[in-house]
C-alpha cells in the first residue's frame, strides 16, 4: 500500500521535504548569524560598507524574475511561445542577480577572513548564490523542453517554480538581514 496517492501527490509530498530541508538549512545559517551579532560587538564592525541601493535594486531583480516565472506557469496553458518568452526573460534576470553579486563581491572593502560578519555575510549570500546557479540551471532545463516542444508534462516547471520562489523569499530574508537591519 502506497503512503500517497497517485505520481503528482508523491511529488508535492517530495518537494515539500526538500523546501524543508532547504529551509532548515538556511534557518541554520541565520541562527548562526544571529548567534554572532549578539556576541560581537559593534556589529558590523568598523570598515564594513554595504552598498543598501544597490542592493536594493538586485533585490527587485531576482522578485520580478519570480514574477516572470510566475508568468511563464500561467502561459504555459495558452501559448508555448510566451512561455518561452518568460522562461527566457527569467534567466535573463536570474542571471542578472548572480552577475551583480559577483561584481559586489569584487567591490567589498573586505574578505571572508575579515571579522565575524565578513565570513558570515560572504557564507550566507555565497550559499544563496549557488542556489541561484543551481535554480538557473534548472529553469535552463525546462526552457530546453519548452523550445523543443517537450514540456506537456508540467510537474517538472512547477517543481522549479517552488524552487524558484522559495530562492527568491530566502533573498528578501537575506537581504533585509544583511543590508537593512545588520
Amino acid at each position: 500500500m502506497a503512503l500517497v496517492g497517485d505520481t503528482s501527490d508523491r511529488l508535492n509530498v517530495g518537494v515539500t521535504l526538500w523546501l524543508a530541508s532547504e529551509l532548515m538549512f538556511f534557518s541554520g545559517l541565520f541562527a548562526g548569524y544571529f548567534t554572532l551579532r549578539a556576541t560581537n560587538s559593534p556589529w558590523p564592525p568598523a570598515g564594513v560598507h554595504l552598498d543598501v541601493t544597490r542592493g536594493a535594486l538586485s533585490t527587485a531583480v531576482l522578485v520580478l524574475s519570480s514574477v516572470t516565472l510566475w508568468m511563464a506557469d500561467r502561459a504555459a496553458a495558452r501559448s508555448a511561445t510566451a512561455k518561452r518568452r518568460w522562461l527566457v526573460l527569467t534567466l535573463v534576470l536570474g542571471a542578472a542577480f548572480l552577475t551583480n553579486q559577483i561584481l559586489e563581491y569584487t567591490r567589498l572593502g573586505f574578505n571572508a577572513s575579515s571579522s565575524a560578519f565578513a565570513a558570515m555575510f560572504y557564507l550566507m549570500t555565497g550559499f544563496h548564490g549557488l542556489h541561484v546557479f543551481a535554480g538557473l540551471v534548472l529553469i535552463t532545463f525546462v526552457a530546453i523542453a519548452a523550445f523543443a516542444g517537450r514540456d506537456s508534462d508540467q510537474r517538472p516547471q512547477v517543481v522549479v517554480s517552488y524552487y524558484w520562489h522559495f530562492v527568491d523569499v530566502v533573498w528578501i530574508a537575506l537581504f533585509t538581514t544583511l543590508y537593512v537591519v545588520t
